[in-house]
């Protein structure tokens, strides 16, 4: 990993005067970004996270010289004009070193020797799909214009969906005329666009979709909001690209860190954030409880940025919360949890040129969950994440979160862990060389895990599904309905991921700073 000391943040030239105080709760991407923007544009900003190290999801451990990412193991946005390359050059910080992920993502469907390969460069996928799913080029042509034209929307800084008359206004300035060619699918799935495109019977294609929809949206085909898909899809090729960041995802929220902490914020781990306190409809302070000491005191503040997803929220505020944004909470689908399993192995347990993300579906007939299908990420020799000579495994797959909730006693918790374990390691072993000699260290999450380092609701992770009656416009909002409060994060617009959740917390910071004027 490279040694902090080589590279330097400056400080500010000037930090201008404190135009008030935010509190924001939650060191995750979202929140470390909108943090450190507030901070940089001259706000008084205190962050509290009940973790250890902050990150969230994009948090990293050790174990015996093994670096493992806790959940996010890619990241899009690091492109010139991309959302990560944007912040961190308002902020004044180099962005960590990463490679392009080429292909993006190995898939390989049950029964199938021979991958699904999602190339970076838009020729070589566009003849990988010819082949691999002949018949489709219109849907995939489909696809790539909805995609052309909301990227180019996104890219004018749309305030998706409005709740003032500015967030109107910042949405209507960024309409063209093509964007107004989306607006027939607005209402579509991808499921629906593949039965009307003659593809409904296509398994092949339907459970490739399955597989990379459900990665990024939380649901398959049928469900997939088709305007959200296309996103998805599509971001994986040039200019766009996925990344794989070298030393590991803790880099992202290190740096970050840094330029808070540079331009005057304050960060507190270990500090839990057990109320939100209101006053005549608006977020006036927030109840802090310190992990190592037990003092409990009140933190005011202007604003309330919360990091944090849609359920947290609501235990945050109690009483306080309206009863209808209460109710649409409750109304939400159960989200996913995840089993995680980190694997640190010699580096002879890994195929020769092995792509860095892999995705396996074993039984056509079986739902994509509960080890039936695999995302695995493994690290790149010399990229400061395994010894020389090593390498790390990270496998998860989408579990029933109640399943865990029902777990009544520790041993029916740790049989069931354990079984896991065992079924992964199983499945693994079809693809790498995984032999008691070959594999150095084994260690599992399941959603109790992170309840635990998180602190998400119930564990879940991913946001919330990408349905038509979630997404974009129909979505939550950054502004909530009491004022002052803010959310941030993969339950608002545009959903999961780094450069999501980033660019989630670049729209608060517009919208706190226009509150300001």
């Amino acid at each position: 990993m490279p040694e902090p000391s080589a590279r330097v943040i400056q400080p500010s030239k000037a930090i201008p005067q404190k135009l008030g105080k935010v509190a924001v709760i939650g060191a995750g991407i979202g929140g470390l970004t909108a943090a450190a923007l507030l901070a940089h544009r001259g706000y008084q900003v205190l962050v509290c996270d009940q973790a250890i190290v902050p990150g969230g999801c994009a948090s990293t451990f050790k174990r015996r010289g093994f670096i493992f990412d806790v959940g996010a193991t890619q990241v899009a946005g690091l492109e010139s004009g991309g959302i990560h390359h944007r912040i961190f050059s308002e902020l004044g910080i180099e962005l960590p070193e990463a490679s392009p992920c080429d292909p993006a993502c190995a898939v390989y469907l049950p029964g199938e020797a021979s991958p699904i390969s999602v190339w970076r460069d838009p020729q070589r996928w566009k003849a990988e799909r010819d082949r691999q799913f002949p018949g489709s080029q219109t849907f995939w042509e489909l696809l790539a214009n909805l995609f052309r034209y909301s990227w180019a929307f996104q890219s004018r800084d749309p305030v998706l969906p409005p709740r003032s008359a500015w967030d109107v206004w910042q949405l209507m300035q960024a309409v063209r005329p093509d964007t107004l060619l989306t607006l027939p699918y607005t209402f579509a799935t991808v499921g629906q666009i593949l039965r009307l495109s003659g593809l409904g019977s296509d398994r092949r294609l339907k459970t490739f979709l399955d597989l990379q929809l459900k990665l990024y949206s939380q649901v398959d085909a049928d469900e997939t909001a088709l305007l959200y898909a296309a996103t998805a899809l599509g971001v994986s090729q040039e200019p766009q690209g996925l990344y794989h960041l070298h030393g590991s995802m803790q880099t992202l929220s290190d740096r970050l860190v840094e330029s808070l902490e540079r331009d005057g914020g304050k960060l507190l781990m270990r500090h839990s954030v057990e109320q939100i306190h209101t006053q005549n409809g608006r977020a006036t302070a927030i109840q802090i409880r310190s992990q190592k000491t037990g003092e409990v005191w009140t933190e005011s503040a202007d604003q309330v940025v919360a990091n944090v997803t849609a359920q947290n929220l609501m235990q945050l505020l109690g009483d306080a919360a309206p009863s209808g944004y209460r109710h649409r909470v409750e109304k939400l689908p159960p989200s996913s949890g995840a089993f995680v399993i980190y694997l640190g192995v010699k580096q002879a347990a890994i195929p020769p040129d092995c792509p860095p993300h892999l995705q396996f579906l074993y039984d056509y007939d079986r739902p994509i969950a509960e080890n039936n299908s695999l995302f695995v990420s493994v690290n790149r020799p010399g990229d400061g994440r395994a010894p020389e000579g090593y390498a790390t495994v990270i496998a998860s797959s989408f579990t029933d979160i109640a399943q865990w909730d029902d777990a009544s006693d520790q041993s029916a918790y740790e049989a069931l862990k354990q079984r896991y374990t065992q079924t992964a390691i199983d499945r693994l072993s079809q693809f790498f060389h995984l032999t008691p000699e070959t594999i150095i260290h084994t260690e599992a999450a399941t959603p109790r895990t992170f309840v635990r380092y998180t602190a998400r609701d119930r564990g879940a992770v991913g946001g919330i599904g990408q349905r038509v009656s979630t997404f974009g416009p129909f979505g939550f909002a950054n502004r909530t309905p009491i004022a002052a409060l803010w959310l941030v994060g993969d339950s608002t617009h545009p959903g999961e991921g780094t450069a999501g959740v980033s660019y989630s917390a670049l729209t608060v910071v517009r919208q706190i700073e226009r509150q300001a004027l």
